[in-house]
């Protein structure tokens, strides 16, 4: 990139964090590429309450949209074909933190080929089931959903992808990534992906589907896969969704540790850990919850009370399939008030209900900086929580 092209982007970000409010940052066009730095900050008061006498109250991030900074551009070099790339961080607003402090770019990293036959991109890039969220409930699968609830396989490194262009209202969409591949390894854990999705007129529905396998001769020998049915309908003032998942991505999980590794007495939830990482990780094939397979049924719908103000409600059921009794139900309602262009409120009031050997807790578009660790608060129990925040775009 040349200098004068860095040095217009890093100018971009530092009037962001000089405080330029309410103002769209302008596409900055050099040698004939447009770029653009863009991003969101989103903080919420969060109130919850377990049955079991536990109270939370906290300031956390990430409700609805996980706070984010980026940057992403496109040039021409051809008839009908572009150049394109995406690099962009997720951030802990209440700290000022990384999201992952092991990455400069932890969200997406990838460039890519714009053609007639569609995109095709190489990189750390967002799964299919991941921004498809949009299509799943009125929360846009985040906090409040119970589909969020369980986890959503996000983004994987070392992705190759093809994404059609939209043909007749069909979309179409292929991934693999080389995450695991090793020099001289026959055994290429790699993850991959398929969807589709079709639109006609106030119609949507889709599939998408994530899968990878563990290592040969594993000690838990099983494909850890997360595949979702979607289908909305919008009829003018909102629209109504049903979804489904069909899935073994579930796992018990340890949320405070020994100096050794080992699990202190009390802190290991019945779910919540992820045999296929939700943010990169492979299958290891050692995780008892791969033999666990559960059925997400939910529904939704939302309506437009008026053009800036969004009021929706949900329900939806975690089934497990496999008799060891890690059932929960949830339901939930919410506002989403556009202040300004840029700036939404929302409000949302959530109910989550775990059967005595599960143990989900909720979780939004970033999962809660602050949550429920200890067991006795979240395995069996229902957790009942209000969110008050706020959503700023640049």
């Amino acid at each position: 990139m040349k200098v004068k092209t860095l040095s217009v982007l890093l100018a971009g970000l530092a009037s962001l964090n000089a405080g330029l409010a309410h103002a769209e940052l302008p596409a900055i066009e050099a040698g004939g590429a447009t770029f653009n730095v863009y991003g969101n900050v989103d903080q919420y008061l969060n109130f919850m309450r377990s049955s079991s006498g536990k109270s939370l109250n906290a300031l956390e991030e990430g409700g609805y949209l996980r706070t984010r900074v980026g940057v992403r551009g496109e040039k021409p070099v051809d008839t009908d074909l572009s150049i394109k790339f995406q690099l962009e961080q997720g951030l802990n607003i209440t700290n000022g933190s990384q999201a992952d402090s092991t990455r400069l770019f932890d969200r997406q990293a990838w460039v890519g080929l714009k053609s007639v036959y569609g995109e095709f991109r190489a990189g750390r890039q967002n799964t299919a089931v991941f921004y498809r969220g949009s299509y799943i409930d009125f929360t846009a699968r985040t906090m409040g959903s119970v589909i969020n609830a369980f986890g959503v396989a996000s983004r994987y490194d070392s992705d190759l992808a093809w994404i059609s262009n939209r043909m007749d209202g069909l979309l179409l969409e292929a991934h693999y990534s080389f995450a695991g591949a090793k020099e001289n390894e026959t055994d290429n854990q790699g993850v991959y992906q398929l969807a589709a999705d079709y639109e006609n007129g106030p119609f949507r529905i889709g599939y998408a589907g994530v899968g990878g396998k563990s290592p040969y001769a594993s000690t838990v020998d099983k494909t850890v896969f997360y595949n979702n049915l979607y289908a909305n309908y919008d009829y003018g003032r909102g629209k109504v969704y049903l979804a489904y998942v069909r899935t073994n991505n579930n796992a018990s999980t340890c949320t405070n540790s020994n100096s050794d590794g080992s699990c202190k007495a009390g802190y290991t939830l019945n779910n919540g850990g992820a045999p296929l990482g939700n943010t990169g990780s492979l299958v290891t094939g050692t995780s008892t919850g791969a033999n666990t397979y559960y059925n997400i049924w939910q529904v939704s719908a939302d309506y437009k009370l008026t053009p800036k103000l969004r009021l929706g409600a949900l329900y939806g059921r975690i089934e497990d399939s496999s008799g060891t009794g890690k059932n929960a139900n949830g339901w939930a309602v919410g506002a989403y008030y556009d202040i300004f262009k840029d700036t939404m409120i929302y409000a949302l009031a959530d109910v989550l209900s775990n059967d005595p050997n599960a143990g989900f807790r909720p979780s939004g578009s970033a999962g809660l900086p602050k949550n429920y660790t200890a067991a006795s608060d979240v395995n069996g129990e229902t957790i009942r929580g209000v969110q008050l925040g706020f959503v700023y775009k640049f």
